[in-house]
């Protein structure tokens, strides 16, 4: 996002907050006593179509949508900060806009979701939205924190957890380990020192242990032990740096594809003829984005057989993580908060819809009892070769936590991996990408220091 952008948010939070908690329905003592009549609008802004699907199949089809009521859809591509800088102006424009023009429901990613947290934008799901602590109760207890602001108000809820592992090729793991068992396979990865490893016996076999430069970088980056960001010092963990050293050496010795994550030449490292081994990534990963890329035939039936589709498994890998997530948040302003309220409860807290949309859609989702059900069950994902993969999840999802969050994790995220990319290629050195990393930072955030 421009500098100029951030400042105008943040600015905007000034004015806007005096008014907010009053124009919020159901926020004032007035409107809880004597709420006003539900719109018959309701807006929604997106940035692909993952929420919307989950939206119409399990909440619209289900009959839950009032009579008269309008959905629309404001969809931006998160692509260079585009859905954010959308969602912005529309936020500023709240309390300039009629009632039908206003944004009742949004979504967020983890990456940037303090940015919205600690506003007025975002309502409370507790005592304005109506959710109570028993409808939670079964949420995992990261996806709360990390929606939860400086005075303990939850702002937001998700239907996913994204606890993450590594999804690998089975034919290719045969080749090179002899198995393709998720157990077996587990134990040959079980840490770095094996992971680097295995990756010298694929470069042996002709195959790319990862599709490029960036496949670990969130399995490093999760697992942090310092922030970011410090008494508004950027600060590098010593992971970060590992991942750096690692990615360097997988490059030069010919361990990865040279790809950039969500690149063309990335995915196609996971076609039928394609030579990685595996991809880091969590189960919104696995059947959204890496699966479809598996195809030959996008529009011909998702089996064995259509490119590389059903010759994959997965397990922990050498390092648990999490990585991504949505959560639908509540904007301040909205007249239909007993329809978001029925949203949130269907999609994040029913746990017969949260098992549906586990076992029909591959979401993790974001309730323990729904996935010790799913997990026990005679589940199988079909991409996964049949694998019920839902129960190797249960305790990274617990054991999450995402107390080195910072807001400006997304920034200086993107930075580093832009910032590094020419170094893995040979075209710059190590001292440069450090320098394009800090100026790149300085120049987002300025109110920060090397």
């Amino acid at each position: 996002m421009k500098k100029s952008k951030i400042r105008a948010f943040a600015m905007a939070l000034l004015c806007f907050g005096a008014c907010a908690a009053v124009n919020a329905a159901g926020s004032s003592d007035k409107t809880a006593s004597a709420p006003a009549a539900e719109g018959k609008v309701f807006n929604i802004a997106v940035w692909n179509e993952e929420f919307q699907s989950r939206f119409k199949d399990y909440f619209e089809k289900a009959g839950l949508i009032p009579e008269g009521v309008k959905v629309n859809w404001f969809v931006t591509p998160n692509l260079d900060s585009a859905y954010q800088n959308k969602l912005d102006e529309m936020l500023l424009k709240q309390n300039k806009v009629s009632q039908d023009e206003k944004i009742d429901m949004f979504m967020v990613e983890a990456d940037y979701a303090l940015k919205y947290v600690d506003t007025p934008y975002t309502l409370d799901v507790k005592k304005v939205i109506g959710l109570t602590d028993e409808d939670l109760s079964k949420q995992y207890k990261y996806t709360k924190d990390i929606m939860t602001d400086s005075k303990g108000v939850l702002k937001g809820v998700s239907w996913q957890a994204c606890p993450g592992g590594f999804i690998y090729r089975r034919s290719i793991a045969k080749a090179v380990l002899g198995t393709d068992d998720p157990a077996e396979v587990q134990k040959a990865l079980k840490d770095w020192n094996s992971f680097n490893s295995v990756a010298v016996k694929a470069k042996a076999k002709g195959y790319f242990m990862l599709s490029g430069y960036d496949d670990a970088f969130r399995v490093f980056a999760d697992n942090i032990k310092t922030p970011f960001v410090k008494d508004n010092k950027i600060n590098i963990d010593v992971n970060m740096k590992n991942w750096i050293w690692q990615t360097k050496t997988f490059t030069e010795n010919g361990y990865n594809n040279k790809a950039n994550l969500w690149s063309t030449e990335s995915f196609k490292g996971a076609a039928k003829d394609g030579k990685v081994f595996g991809y880091f990534g969590p189960a919104w990963f696995i059947d959204f984005c890496l699966a479809p890329a598996t195809l030959d035939d996008q529009t011909a039936e998702k089996k064995l057989g259509n490119g590389s589709y059903g010759d994959w498994a997965f397990c922990k890998g050498p390092q648990g993580f999490s990585w991504g997530g949505t959560w639908i948040c509540a904007a301040a302003g909205s007249d239909n908060i007993k329809l978001i309220h029925d949203v949130m409860y269907t999609l994040t807290c029913n746990k017969d819809v949260m098992i549906k949309i586990a076992e029909e859609m591959g979401d993790f989702t974001n309730n323990e009892d729904a996935m010790e059900v799913v997990a026990k069950s005679s589940y199988q994902n079909p991409f996964l070769g049949g694998q019920n993969h839902v129960a190797l999840f249960l305790d990274s999802a617990k054991s999450i936590s995402k107390s080195n969050s910072t807001p400006y994790d997304q920034g200086i995220t993107e930075s580093l991996y832009h910032s590094f990319a020419d170094y893995f290629s040979g075209e710059i050195d190590e001292a440069t990408a450090w320098n394009n990393f800090y100026t790149s930072v300085l120049e987002l955030y300025p109110n920060l220091s090397k």
